[in-house]
Parts: structure tokens; sequence; C-alpha cells
């Protein structure tokens, strides 16, 4: 067995192989995702709409409610929303 210094090449290509192990699964995964939205597109779905819902439902309120602040904040400044008065 090699070692390098407390390291041995055979703990490194353990490591290795599991995260190529990993990256093929999640290549898997990901195919899987697309297939779903072409799914979707399919049956008349939006599939950027889709999209935006996943993003804001991995967000907690909080963040959603600052973050549509701060858009409405921009848009009245760009006179993109009546100014509040």
């Amino acid at each position: 067995m090699t070692t390098f210094g407390n390291l041995s090449a055979e703990h490194l290509k353990q490591f290795i192989e599991r995260i190529e192990r990993l990256i093929e699964d999640k290549k898997a995964v990901l195919e899987d995702i697309r297939e779903v939205f072409a799914e979707a597109k399919g049956t008349g779905f939006d599939v950027p709409a889709m999209k935006e819902i996943i993003k804001l439902r991995a967000k907690d309120k909080a963040e959603i409610e600052e973050e549509e602040y701060l858009l409405d904040v921009y848009k009245r400044a760009l006179g993109m929303l009546p100014e509040v008065e």
C-alpha cells in the first residue's frame, strides 16, 4: 500500500470512486428531471413558470417577501409601478 504522510493511496482511490459514482447518479437524476419537464411541456404546462415555482418553494417566506419588496422598490423607481401616496 502506497502512503503519503498519513494518507494511503487506497483511501484516496476509494474517495475518488465514490465521487465518480455520485457524479454518475447525478447525471441520471438530471436526465430524469429533464424528462419530467418535457412531459409537463407536452401536456401544456409552461416549464419556465414551473422552474420559477420550484425555486420559490425552496425559499422560506421571509426570503420571498424580502425579494418581492425589493423588486417592487426597483419597479417603482423605474416607473413600472404607480407611485404610492
